[in-house]
């Protein structure tokens, strides 16, 4: 079922909330998918999801690679719930959005391991699909 991004459900603001683990899937310079596991924050205000990594991961490269953004997914499930937040990425080193990315991934999981390497990848979610009930 694909959400309204202008109004979403209680449950769905929950579910990314709680501490669950997801699935970041890029695309490889040959054309095949990398699925990383990952750890996200979601900003229904600006739809952007958030996932903090080092510069230099797969991740990260197959996304810079792609220029203007690269088309990712980002998938958390619990048993039958389930969402895909599908959207554009871009990584960024820039300091404050770093900061604002680990200061919202401590929210939702834990502080981060120190990391000076670290980037932020922002992803501007543009359709979000799954099934909460």
């Amino acid at each position: 079922m694909a959400f309204d991004l202008d109004n979403l459900p209680e449950s769905f603001t929950e579910f990314v909330k709680t501490r669950h683990l997801a699935t970041l899937s890029t695309l490889r310079a040959d054309g095949k998918p990398h699925v990383a596991p990952v750890g996200f924050s979601f900003d229904p205000a600006t739809r952007i999801a958030r996932v903090i990594a080092s510069a230099g991961a797969q991740k990260v490269r197959n996304i810079e690679r792609s220029g203007l953004g690269a088309f990712v997914v980002i998938c958390q499930v619990d048993g039958g719930r389930w969402i895909s937040l599908e959207g554009l990425a871009v990584v960024t080193a820039d300091p404050e959005r770093v900061a604002q990315a680990c200061s919202r991934y401590e929210a939702r999981y834990q502080a981060p391991r120190p990391n000076p390497n670290r980037v932020a990848i922002e992803i501007h979610v543009k359709r979000i699909l799954g099934r909460l009930g």
